[in-house]
């Protein structure tokens, strides 16, 4: 039990890490241990006081302490205030009473108690040598609070009111910042002379390194001063320099882009523009931020290519060749190719038309890209203008920004390091505009070849000549080309292949590609039996082109090596067409879903969109009503003008297909196109909605196999439509046997491969009439 006086006795004690609480202080403490928590509950509910005593070095992770790793003088305390954090630490706000001598340690369940006797200092010199002694630390103790700025300034308050030599000695021992050791046998030292003499030697020494410390930070502090006075210490290099004839360091940037300068082929326009910035780079200091811009700015000038490019003779037989052997099918567009080469090599020069080829994705735009750099032995340089929506990404950024650079195309310039590489402009279809400017005009003078000999970049601010460079463009539609644009290129229509030539494709190039990407040649062996190739193209893949199929490819040979792996085949793998299933799940698509029976109000259309051709089906019924039309399946605006104009077409010429005058009084018609939550338009579906009505109107079955494209006027007229390769593609792959088209698409049917036409009976109308005659039976 706790004894009631400060002479003796026994009291909960709080183990301190690396701290010392000295008498006539206050000191906060963060009590976080499970027994020290419990020490101060218990004096908390006594009279407060308690026992704090510093640990030895080599405890101090101890959780709980033993007696011998705690020393034997503390400091009896009273706990002033009390906050309990969440955590469950405590934290304490204690005042140093008195010094005393810890006589024995007792140790109960829940903390550490100690019996005491009371130690003050004894004082065994007179007073007269005593305050001398305390002078003489009062100053140096000053000299230490200035110099050590991690103290605060109100460490010096308490010092000026500190008059008794015990005391002043406790409130220095507190605040200086020494190791705790040498502060706790200071501490324990009995006699007060012999305290405040070692503790005068120990600040005298702290003082000292102080001092030297800021000797050494001064000395710093003067040498980053030079950066402000570098103009004149420039100016003295530099006559330094000039009077031992040693070049700079920091000006061997500037030999060397005076040597570039004079060797490079530059044009008189860039010539005179590097020759400037040199002159403003030769008087700049390297630590100025202009530097690295003009730095990076000759360097862009100097990298880019000047020189004459070597004519290279290339053999239209050679490259005819490459197309064959890149490529499969496609023949117009390759004669296309052939032609164009044929002019460059003929004329030497590349001025003409810029060729844009427009198709579905997949279907080897960018690959015939490559294949005419390969043919005519040119660096190929591919840039894609997808989602770019800022004229500067082409023209590039004024240097006034910071940042700056050119634009692709003259990035694209200096990747291919040299005057005429085939540069290959991806997704031309793809870009916008916003409030920064609009990419497509700026490509205005790229692509034409009478301007281009004179492009000129924002970044570097003169013409540079373009005209040796072969343009190539690709996109999968031409709706959102702005018509400036379009009128500098040669559209070159790339349809989507059809299945024998899919099958083809997959043997000679897929096949192989996929084996030679996973590394797998010569240590697997694929072979896909009988029509199993056809039957991945119609019964997994809806494509034009050809990347699904590759696709489906790799997932069988992935299934394949697995099994393998595990031991369940052998290196061998014969794909058949029972297997597919197996490899690659339930068919996704039926492309014979089209109807197969004679029906009333049920007629296939064909539509085309960005992915290729589509049949579409249409279909009418009739209700009493008032002669209402209703419009479902999400269709344009565009395409439900086409089913009004159907609808009056039948009202107008009611009589002629025999339906009542007043039908539209006594019913209503709803027409629906399937696959609803896939948006529709396009006018190309008139006939085939004015069929679909006259069929449902008058009880006429339409013909099952029979499909129809075209558009329609009031007076029954029926125009031409685009896409017609794509559509009749998409007839083929359905299976169906007659096509209905305008008779003004005539002329286009001659540019569509004859591996598409054959087997189909192609039907050219103008009139209205004449596509009922062969649709409707009876």
């Amino acid at each position: 039990m706790a004894k009631k006086n400060n002479e003796y006795g026994i009291y909960p004690v709080i183990p301190l890490r690396n701290t010392l609480v000295v008498p006539n202080t206050i000191t906060p403490l963060l009590v976080g241990r499970g027994a020290s928590i419990k020490a101060a509950d218990s004096a908390l509910i006594e009279d407060k006081k308690i026992i704090c005593i510093t640990q030895k070095s080599n405890s101090d992770f101890e959780a709980d302490p033993k007696a011998k790793f705690l020393y034997r003088t503390g400091t009896l305390c009273t706990i002033l205030q009390v906050l309990k954090l969440p955590d469950g630490t405590m934290r304490l706000l204690v005042e140093g009473e008195q010094r005393i001598l810890i006589e024995r340690f007792y140790r109960n369940k829940e903390y550490l108690s100690a019996y005491f006797q009371r130690n003050d200092k004894v004082l065994t010199k007179n007073k007269v040598e005593v305050e001398a002694l305390l002078r003489s630390f009062k100053k140096i103790f000053i000299q230490y609070i200035n110099l050590n700025k991690s103290l605060p300034e109100e460490a010096m308050v308490p010092f000026g009111d500190t008059s008794k030599p015990v005391e002043f000695f406790y409130f220095a021992l507190a605040n200086i910042q020494i190791d705790i050791r040498k502060k706790q046998r200071i501490f324990e030292i009995d006699d007060l002379y012999e305290s405040l003499n070692s503790i005068y030697k120990v600040v005298n020494e702290e003082v000292e390194i102080l001092k030297l410390e800021h000797k050494i930070d001064v000395k710093v502090k003067s040498r980053l001063n030079k950066v402000q006075k570098e103009y004149y210490l420039n100016e003295q290099l530099k006559q330094i320099n000039k009077e031992l004839g040693v070049t700079k360091e920091e000006k061997a940037d500037l030999i060397d882009f005076q040597k570039k300068v004079k060797e490079t082929n530059l044009s008189e326009e860039a010539k005179k523009k590097a020759e400037d910035e040199l002159k403003r780079f030769s008087r700049m200091n390297p630590y100025s931020p202009e530097y690295s811009v003009v730095h990076t700015y000759l360097s862009w000038i100097l990298e880019l290519p000047w020189d004459e490019p070597e004519l290279r003779d290339f053999k239209l037989k050679s490259a005819q060749e490459i197309l064959d052997k890149d490529h499969y099918g496609l023949e117009k567009v390759k004669e296309r190719i052939l032609e164009y080469l044929a002019v460059v090599k003929l004329a030497n020069k590349v001025k003409g038309q810029i060729m844009c080829f427009v198709g579905p994705p997949g279907v080897g735009k960018t690959s015939l890209g490559k294949s005419i750099a390969r043919a005519m032995d040119r660096k190929f340089v591919r840039l894609s203008l997808g989602g770019v929506r800022d004229e500067a990404e082409i023209r590039g950024h004024r240097r006034t920004y910071i940042g700056a650079l050119p634009g692709v195309i003259i990035q694209s310039m200096k990747k291919a390091g040299t005057r005429n590489p085939l540069i290959m402009m991806d997704e031309v279809d793809k870009m916008s505009m916003d409030f920064r400017g609009d990419p497509s005009a700026a490509l205005l003078e790229v692509l034409d070849p009478e301007q281009n000999n004179s492009f000129r970049d924002h970044y570097l601010d003169f013409n540079y000549d373009l005209s040796q460079v072969i343009f190539i463009t690709t996109a999968n539609t031409l709706n959102s080309i702005p018509r400036p644009l379009l009128d500098r290129m040669e559209v070159i229509e790339i349809p989507g292949y059809t299945a024998f030539e899919k099958v083809n494709i997959a043997n000679k190039h897929l096949i192989p590609k996929v084996m030679k990407e996973h590394d797998l040649e010569g240590k697997i062996k694929l072979d896909f039996q009988d029509n199993s190739i056809k039957k991945i193209i119609e019964l997994y893949t809806r494509e034009a082109g050809v990347r699904e199929l590759e696709r489906q490819i790799s997932k069988i040979l992935r299934k394949v090596v697995k099994k393998f792996v595990e031991g369940k085949s052998k290196n061998h793998e014969k794909i058949s067409n029972k297997q597919l299933e197996e490899y690659l799940g339930v068919p996704k698509h039926l492309y014979s879903e089209v109807n197969r029976k004679d029906a009333v109000g049920v007629v296939t259309g064909l539509a085309w969109t960005s992915f290729g051709g589509e049949t579409l089906q249409i279909e009418v019924v009739k209700m009493k009503g008032e002669g209402k039309l209703k419009l479902t399946g999400q269709l344009g605006e565009v395409m439900q003008e086409s089913a009004q104009a159907a609808f009056s077409y039948a009202r107008l010429h009611s009589k002629e297909f025999g339906l009542k005058e007043d039908f539209y009084k006594k019913c209503d018609l709803h027409l629906h196109i399937p696959e609803g939550a896939i948006p529709k338009d396009g006018p190309s579906a008139g006939v085939t909605i004015v069929t679909a009505i006259i069929s449902i109107l008058s009880d006429k079955k339409v013909k099952h196999n029979l499909a129809m494209t075209g558009e329609i006027t009031l007076t029954g007229n029926v125009l031409p439509i685009g896409g017609l390769a794509e559509k009749l593609i998409a007839a083929k792959r359905a299976k169906l046997e007659n096509i209905i088209i305008p008779k003004q698409n005539e002329p286009n049917l001659t540019e569509v491969n004859d591996v598409i036409k054959k087997g189909l009976n192609i039907i050219l109308v103008d009139r209205v009439e004449e596509v009922l005659k062969n649709a409707l039976i009876g």
